[in-house]
This record gives C-alpha cells, structure tokens and sequence, in this order.
C-alpha cells in the first residue's frame, strides 16, 4: 500500500520508518527542505534509539526493505497514487490550553482538493492529537473535504498513537491496541488493512470516542505521577520510604492495577473511602503540606451528588422515587452513601421521595450503620419501603441508584411521561426512552 505521512516531526518519522519497515511505500510530505533533504539522505531528523538506523535501512536501495521511504515538500507529488494519508503535523496549544488546528486543517483541505473527481479511494488518517470534535468541526469549516467525503473520494479516520519517547519504535510494533475512529466502515476497512502486521487487538468505534482517548490516556499518567509524588512527599514527611509503599500497591492486580474502578459512575461512599481520604488529608495539613490532588478528590465527589440533585429540580417534577439507597450494591451499608446524601437534599428541597433498597432493612441495621442513618436520614421511616411496586408506582422521576433484575419489567413498563435518572448504568434496552438521563455516560 502506498501511504503519504504528512510531518516529519517526532510521530511522522516515527509512523513513515515502521510503516516501511512493515513493507509499505511510504513518501514523507513537510513544508520544512531540511527536514526533507535529511530523511532523502537516510538521516533521521530527531533523535530517538533506534530511529536512524531504521530510517537508513528504508531509505537505501540496496536491501530487501530499502527504498520504501522518501520525502517531498510537494504534496501533490506526496499524494499520486496514495491509498491513505496519515496527518502527524503538530497540534501546539497557548498558554489557556486552546489547540491550534490550522495546520491540520490546512493539511486536510490541500489533501481533499488534491483528490481528482473519479480517481481511486482515498482515507485520511488522523495521527495528530486532536480536541473531540476536530473531524466534524473541519467537515464544517472546509466545505472542499465535506465535498471530497460526499462524492465517495475521500474517507476520513483517527487513528491515535501511543508513542513514548525513548521507546516509539518497540511500542509501533508492539501495542498494546490499535485504536481506529471511523467515519463509515469503509474508512475503518482501508486504515485496519494498514495495520494487518501488528499481532494486537483493533478497536474500532466513532470519531469523537478515538479523538478523546489521547488525551484520556495523557491525564491518566498525569494523575498517576501526580499522586504517586504527592503520596511521596506525605510519606517522606512520616519517615516513610514511600516506593516500600507503592510497591505493594503496585503488587494488587485485583484492585489497584486493573480495571476496577476506572469505568465512569457515580459517587463513591462506604465505611473506607471517603473516611480514609479524610484521614490523610487530615495529616498532610498537620505536616503543612499542600496535596492539591488528594485535598480535591472529596470536593470532587461531592459535585457529582449535587450534578445530580441540580438535575432532578430541573425536571420540574415532585415526586421522586429512588431504587437503592446503600453505597452499593449487594450491601446494606449505609454509611457515607452518595444515595444517602442525594435522598438528603431532595427531603430538604422539598420534593415527596420514596425509597426501596431490597438490602436495606430498619429492623435489621445496628452498630455504626443505624447510627450514620439516624445521623444524617432522621426521617428515613417515612420514605423507606420494602414494596417496590409502591415506590415505582410512586414516582414521577425514578432514580435508579443500585440496579436489580427485579427493576426490568417495572422499567420496561413504565409511562411514557415519567423520566428515569440512571445513577447505575441500567441495561440498554431499558434506557431506549426519550426521557432518559444518564449522568455519567
């Protein structure tokens, strides 16, 4: 397949020399002749481990693999007989965090009016890291590419990297995943093609989902040093040799490095969480030190219980009822429940709640538990209910906190007129109404 690469910056070099390696006809295309002349000369124009080795071996004639990478300033040179462009020109942002997309566009638009009116199939891949909303927002602005689209010419795609310096070339061959955004699935047929010789999975999904996962990762390994530094500095303060700590954290796959937990829902409560955060933000202030990370995570928590009760007041309904009211499923633990709380602040706003938690029994809570509820729900008796059908029946707005097999038919029954507000992520084919909400989702 022959692939254009436009910009030879560190993700170009990177994404031209592995893609000829991998036996693709590869033509570098930048506004910059230095950057030109050096790849033409079998130079590697960024310094990476590895990378100038490899861009020789693509760029001599004299082997197996040589001669499937060139460069050019000339896009339209760039672009005959190219099956896919792949756009790696650079995204900078200013000092507020607005990303200047004018070379992508430019990139884009050059490509689309380049593209002869019944010439062969072309895709234009998105390597840059781009806002969600950048292909829409250049469909919209850049009437040429909507045309080229429009006319079966052109396809477009994300396709997002995860390059880390010092290691780019292991991890092109090596990922952990292939992420492909597909404007149709005849975009997402040509760009998987390209990659038929890499051995990991390819995931292919909308174009906004692949342009956000860039910067997903990004934040993730911000807050991962963050608080590995700011759990560091707390330690060093106590006398702690904090990598002692984090290596045992490190250690549970169960918990902490996995999947748990990482899956967008609602607050967090219990008898652990909530008071251990305290507690640690409790000792960083005794030690005068500044966690901004740790110190934010309950305000943080507490936003989302009130996203929620601003939510439900803006259905302008009155009668709420809620299904589940412990922190979460299969437990009877009331105690720090973000369901709790929500429940608190609709009594006080005065709307007429009912509750049904199949867990959760007046009789049965003792100890801690029926203390916390007595503290923080004193008028519990009149709202909580063990008969679902009453609580459902009840309710013009139903809050659906833990969910529970026995919510389908009630859910799937419901009238058309009563909203459902999904705090649990509730099976799809329940959430088919015009009057769903789900809140983090």
């Amino acid at each position: 397949m022959k692939i254009a690469v436009f910009g030879l910056g560190y993700v170009g070099c990177v994404t031209g020399a592995c893609l000829a390696r991998a036996g693709h006809t590869v033509i570098g295309v930048d506004i910059n002749p230095v950057k030109v002349d050096i790849v033409n000369r079998g130079e590697c124009p960024i310094v990476e481990p590895g990378l100038p080795e490899l861009v020789a071996e693509v760029t001599r004639a004299d082997n197996n693999s040589g001669g499937r990478l060139e460069a050019t300033t000339d896009s339209t040179i760039g672009l005959q007989d190219a099956d896919v462009s792949m756009v790696c020109v650079g995204t900078p942002s200013d000092e507020f965090g607005a990303v200047d997309l004018s070379a992508v566009g430019e990139t884009v638009s050059a490509i689309a009016k380049t593209l002869q009116p019944g010439g062969k199939y072309h895709v234009v891949v998105m390597r840059s890291t781009v806002p969600p909303g950048t292909t829409d927002q250049l469909l919209a602005d850049y009437p040429e590419i909507g045309a080229a689209v429009e006319s079966g010419r052109l396809g477009l795609a994300m396709n997002p990297e995860f390059l880390r310096e010092g290691c780019s070339i292991e991890d092109f061959a090596n990922p952990s995943v292939t992420v492909i955004g597909e404007y149709d699935s005849k975009s997402g047929d040509l760009v998987e093609s390209v990659y038929g010789f890499v051995d990991a999975p390819v995931v292919r999904m909308g174009l906004r989902a692949a342009e956000m996962i860039k910067y997903t990762n990004n934040a993730f390994h911000a807050l991962k040093v963050t608080f590995a530094n700011e759990i560091g500095a707390l330690s060093k303060a106590l006398g702690i040799d904090s990598h002692d700590v984090m290596n045992v954290v490190c250690m549970d796959d169960k918990l902490n490095i996995s999947k748990k937990y990482l899956m967008p829902g609602y607050a967090f409560g219990g008898s652990c969480l909530p008071k251990d955060l305290r507690a640690l933000n409790y000792i960083s202030r005794h030690k005068n030190m500044d966690l901004p990370l740790l110190d934010s995570m309950l305000p943080s928590n507490d936003l989302l219980v009130e996203r929620t009760a601003k939510r439900i007041r803006s259905l302008g309904k009155r009668r709420i009822a809620m299904l589940g009211l412990s922190f979460k499923k299969d437990t009877d633990d009331l105690r720090e429940s973000p369901f709790v709380t929500l429940a608190e602040q609709l009594l006080g706003t005065g709307f007429d709640l009912r509750v049904y938690d199949k867990n959760v029994s007046l009789a049965r809570l003792i100890g801690a538990n029926a203390a916390y509820i007595r503290d923080h729900m004193p008028h519990i008796d009149g709202v909580l209910t063990d008969d679902l059908e009453q609580v459902v029946a009840h309710g013009e707005v139903l809050v659906v906190c833990n969910y529970e097999s026995e919510y389908a038919q009630h859910l799937g029954e419901l009238q058309a007129g009563i909203d459902i507000v999904d705090l649990a992520r509730i099976p799809s084919e329940l959430a088919q109404r015009t009057n769903y909400h789900g809140l983090a989702w």
